[in-house]
């Protein structure tokens, strides 16, 4: 069976991470991605080899597995004949997909107009850091981002330093978002005819990120916006508690029976039996005591003693993993959500992020991992466009491809 988007060619004019990740989100599931790069360097991302000081390992996992299963066209868009040849691939496409600020596209003759002349139902995406609306020149990072939306404000303990999410998690859902918003529009274009032009953005993607607690604010609840110290939450049962070995997650309601589990857990009668904890209420006015009993039991056990404890009363709770527990979980590897293949660079296996979503009919696969820069240029040059080889020649001699 045909992959989901087969059939779907995605030009992706992106650089860095939240572009290209969203065009790997469509590339897993079929869709031929065309990558085009300034033929000087290519994406900046190609030249990372670590991430905030730390080495990344021996071959560069940013770029390669972000820009996985696709082409790459190395094109120099400044010049009259890389605008040409970007105008070909636009009239043979389906998307087009960037996060350059529209002020450059602009200037390179690719705004959505333009492209639409070319192509009435192309699909015209965007990434931007703050939405096509209001104030769009000011840079944007996944922490700057963030620090707006209220996040990092959210977290950590009271009187200590706002804690940022790390891991380019705005990028990365900024990256779903853009995709979801792609194939949105390539259903409606199914239904009428009619391409159209989207937008998403990291202020957007991280607002809804931080969709329950804004919303709760947005209602009236002035609390859902402060930091809230562990030691003095309303429902102790839900909490974070240290042990012996790993933090460990308590979720659980303030109720009777589940407050009766715990303690059977700790396999303490007099806990049980305290007059303060005996209701509901009791254990939210007693609150910040509870804790602190509750904390002494945690740590006079690891946390896989614990988490025994917990599991044979039937408790919903976690450890607190580390990355380097993640990659081990075997949980995690047979839903494909870590995967392996093959790298050139390297000349051996390697073990990579998957796929976030599974379909039972046309999974997503991980075919390739980033292309080499300009790789592809000739063959769809010639295959897809039409190219004679002299052509070629003088597209190379003129500077338009390298």
């Amino acid at each position: 069976m045909a992959a989901a988007l087969a059939g779907i060619r995605v030009l992706d004019l992106t650089v860095w991470f939240q572009g290209p990740v969203s065009a790997q989100y469509l590339a897993d599931f079929g869709a031929e991605v065309i990558k085009i790069e300034r033929p000087q360097g290519g994406d900046q991302a190609r030249g990372v080899r670590s991430i905030k000081s730390l080495e990344i390992g021996d071959w560069n996992q940013y770029f390669l597995v972000i820009n996985r299963n696709k082409k790459s066209v190395a094109l120099d868009l400044k010049t009259e004949g890389g605008r040409e040849i970007m105008y070909r691939l636009v009239a043979e496409s389906d998307v087009f997909l960037s996060n350059l600020a529209p002020q450059l596209l602009e200037s390179w003759g690719l705004s959505y107009d333009k492209l639409k002349s070319i192509r009435p139902d192309i699909i015209y995406a965007t990434n931007t850091g703050y939405g096509r609306l209001g104030d769009v020149s000011k840079p944007s990072f996944d922490m700057t981002v963030q620090a707006l939306t209220g996040i990092m404000a959210r977290l950590g303990e009271p009187g200590e330093p706002p804690i940022y999410l790390g891991m380019g998690s705005g990028d990365a859902y900024g990256g779903i978002m853009s995709a979801l918003g792609i194939v949105l529009a390539l259903h409606q274009r199914k239904r009428t005819g009619r391409g159209q032009c989207l937008d998403a953005s990291l202020y957007g993607a991280q607002l809804f990120l931080a969709a329950p607690l804004l919303q709760s604010y947005l209602s009236g609840n002035e609390s859902a916006s402060l930091q809230r110290s562990r030691k003095q939450v309303d429902n102790p049962l839900w909490n974070l508690y240290p042990t012996a070995g790993k933090w460990v997650f308590l979720c659980e309601p303030n109720e009777d029976a589940r407050w009766a589990a715990l303690c059977r857990a700790f396999g303490d009668a007099n806990v049980a039996a305290d007059a303060r904890f005996a209701d509901a209420a009791g254990r939210r006015q007693h609150n910040e005591v509870l804790i602190e009993v509750i904390e002494a039991h945690t740590l006079r056990h690891g946390h896989a003693e614990l988490m025994a404890a917990f599991c044979r009363e039937g408790l919903v709770a976690s450890p607190v993993n580390n990355l380097a527990d993640v990659i081990r979980d075997e949980q995690a590897w047979r839903n494909n959500y870590f995967m392996k293949t093959w790298c050139e660079e390297v000349q051996r296996e390697v073990e990579v992020r998957g796929l976030p979503v599974t379909l039972s009919k046309t999974p997503g696969e991980i075919r390739s991992l980033g292309p080499q820069l300009g790789q592809d240029t000739e063959l769809v040059m010639m295959e897809l466009l039409g190219y004679e080889w002299d052509e070629i020649e003088a597209m190379k001699a003129s500077g338009a491809i390298p």
